[in-house]
């Protein structure tokens, strides 16, 4: 038995937790610390910034979930001007041993070993995730994470994608007109301009054009908010179509990892857990012509484990060093 920190670094935000992990297993993960990525200049200032809260020396190993691919001698995150050097980092740190991961292989880490307890389920039959195949997750955040779990023989394996950077597929005549639009400002419109929290922007700066409405100066947190509480119609109505489109992208990626289901995951993901179950999510996830019984057959999931990141960067710690 070991603790370790686990440390989950998005785009906006770095989370640090102290966990304890066992064969192969989290035992168990203490509460999470929360620091903008923005207030510090880079990941061993805020590592130092975490220890003086946690005002007792860190564990000399650590675990860190990323948001950016882990390829090459220097990783920039996608949303973030944080630069890591891996080959420098554990010193940096000021630890022995380190663990390197996506943030959605972590993702895929805590769908592997968390209790049932924490998957609600969205759409599609409602049974446990199955024990062998794929199981396909996707994530709305600062940007689109997309991974995925093989189990099969007792084990299991995480796959680390990019996939939320692959082209937006319309579907309707707004979304023709929501991606030309985009044309417009991007040299390409992906997944992940549409399903994801700065997305959301996107789609309602559109539909209120569309419905003649000026758009209110909110921020994107403001703009989160009046989505969720109904208070701004095309806010509302952008989140409608933002499930929607998430609806259609989940469903391509069961297709194309040949997923027997799938979980969604993200911070945008846990603050429309309410939302999806009641929106065009479920038709858009099946509504895939010729594969719409295979669609139909595959049951969804939201992660509501409150730290999934911590969790997975932890597991993939211990099953690393099992």
């Amino acid at each position: 038995m070991m603790d370790v920190v686990a440390v989950d670094l998005g785009g906006t935000h770095v989370r640090f937790a102290i966990a304890t992990v066992e064969n192969g297993t989290v035992r168990s993960l203490g509460d999470a610390v929360i620091l903008r990525t923005g207030d510090y200049a880079s990941l061993p200032i805020a590592w130092q910034a975490y220890a003086a809260r946690a005002g007792h020396p860190l564990p000399r190993a650590a675990a860190l979930a990323v948001a950016c691919p882990i390829v090459g001698d220097v990783l920039k995150l996608t949303n973030s001007p944080w630069v890591l050097r891996p080959a420098t980092l554990a010193e940096e740190l000021g630890i022995d041993q380190l663990t390197l991961v996506n943030d959605f292989g972590a993702v895929g880490h805590a769908v592997a070993q968390l209790p049932g307890q924490y998957l609600r389920h969205i759409a599609g039959p409602d049974r446990p995730l199955p024990e062998q195949g794929v199981i396909g997750i996707i994530g709305p955040g600062t940007g689109l994470g997309v991974a995925h779990v093989l189990r099969a023989g007792g084990s299991y394996y995480v796959m680390e994608t990019e996939g939320g950077h692959i082209d937006f597929a319309p579907v309707d005549a707004i979304d023709d007109a929501i991606l030309a639009t985009l044309r417009a400002r991007f040299v390409r419109v992906s997944a992940e301009r549409i399903c994801s929290g700065p997305g959301l922007r996107n789609i309602y700066d559109y539909l209120a054009m569309l419905d003649g409405r000026a758009t209110k100066p909110m921020d994107d947190r403001e703009l989160w908010a009046a989505a969720l509480d109904g208070s701004d119609r095309s806010a509302a109505m952008a989140l409608q179509r933002f499930c929607m489109s998430l609806g259609s992208v989940g469903g391509d990626i069961v297709l194309a990892q040949g997923a027997h289901a799938l979980v969604i995951g993200g911070g945008v993901g846990a603050r429309i857990a309410d939302v999806l179950p009641l929106s065009g999510f479920a038709s858009r996830f099946t509504g895939k012509g010729r594969m719409e019984a295979m669609l139909s057959a595959t049951p969804v999931k939201l992660i509501t484990h409150p730290e999934p990141g911590l969790f997975g960067a932890a597991a993939a710690l211990a099953r690393e060093h099992a």
